[in-house]
């Protein structure tokens, strides 16, 4: 007879469940040969939110007071360009961006080395198409990092 433990509770959801019966996740970034924690361990979602928003908001201030004079459709027009342009300037010569760098994380590729400039390109295409960076895997990584072989790590 199955118990309620076995099949986990939906408040605890599948992991927690699995997890109770003694299934080892391990830490975020593990299967990478990442640390725990630390400079160089795998950035958290709290972290790549907030310097997203960083990010996006100061593109946002340009776009509506240099570039469209005020002019809010003309703004929302050139946000979008310009943050492509923004991040994948920035990421090919610093590994940061603005928000990336107050929030200390930085793109890597997975030996630890800067990332390429084809592999920025498309990863920062990838970040504007959005779906492909709100779907993740287990270790909290967006499919723009796995498709171009990157990650972003604490510095």
């Amino acid at each position: 007879m199955d118990t309620r433990e076995a099949l986990g509770s939906w408040i605890d959801g599948p992991k927690a469940a699995a997890e109770k019966m003694g299934a080892d996740f391990g830490h975020r970034g593990e299967r990478l040969g990442l640390p725990r924690t630390g400079p160089g361990s795998m950035a958290g979602p709290g972290r790549r939110l907030g310097a997203l928003f960083v990010d996006g908001w100061l593109v946002n201030l340009v776009a509506y007071g240099l570039i469209a004079a005020g002019d809010v459709g003309s703004a929302n027009m050139w946000s979008l360009p310009l943050f492509y342009a923004v991040t994948a300037l920035f990421l090919a010569t610093t590994g940061t961006t603005v928000g990336k760098r107050l929030f200390g994380m930085r793109v890597v590729r997975l030996d630890g080395s800067r990332a390429t400039i084809p592999q920025v390109l498309l990863r920062t295409l990838l970040l504007c198409l959005v779906v492909p960076a709100v779907v993740w895997d287990r270790d909290s990584r967006g499919l723009h990092d796995k498709a171009v072989g990157t990650v972003e790590v604490r510095i």
